[in-house]
């Protein structure tokens, strides 16, 4: 499932730094979700940060993406591939717990897994 934003967004700007996949962006007059890039926060968090955030209940579930948690993860896990695809080619060091992951994802789970770049 991906997520999206209704029309009752206030434009409160509280969601958009709380996603790590970097999906959220603003829209011509709301913020809205890349269906591409929510994962939900599965394999970042339990339960996704936006809706917690959100001050007036404005993100359910995208009808026209709904998924499994299965696909979620998948695509999760295809950011951690680019993240390390990444940090291998440029040869970018990186620190666990990074906040800011190669692929311009906020991973902060991903950044341990990644053995072959030398750590900080």
């Amino acid at each position: 499932m991906a997520l999206m934003i209704t029309d009752e967004c206030i434009n409160c700007d509280v969601c958009e730094p709380e996603c790590p996949n970097d999906a959220i962006s603003m829209g011509l007059e709301i913020y809205q979700i890349d269906p591409d890039r929510c994962t939900e926060c599965v394999g970042h968090f339990d339960v996704p940060q936006c809706r917690e955030v959100c001050p007036v209940d404005c993100i359910p579930v995208h009808p026209e993406h709904v998924e499994s948690r299965q696909p979620l993860h998948e695509r999760y896990c295809a950011c951690i591939v680019r993240c390390r695809r990444a940090a291998r080619a440029e040869m970018i060091p990186v620190r666990p717990l990074c906040p800011l992951a190669p692929c311009g994802c906020r991973s902060r789970s991903m950044t341990p897994r990644l053995t072959s770049v030398r750590m900080l």
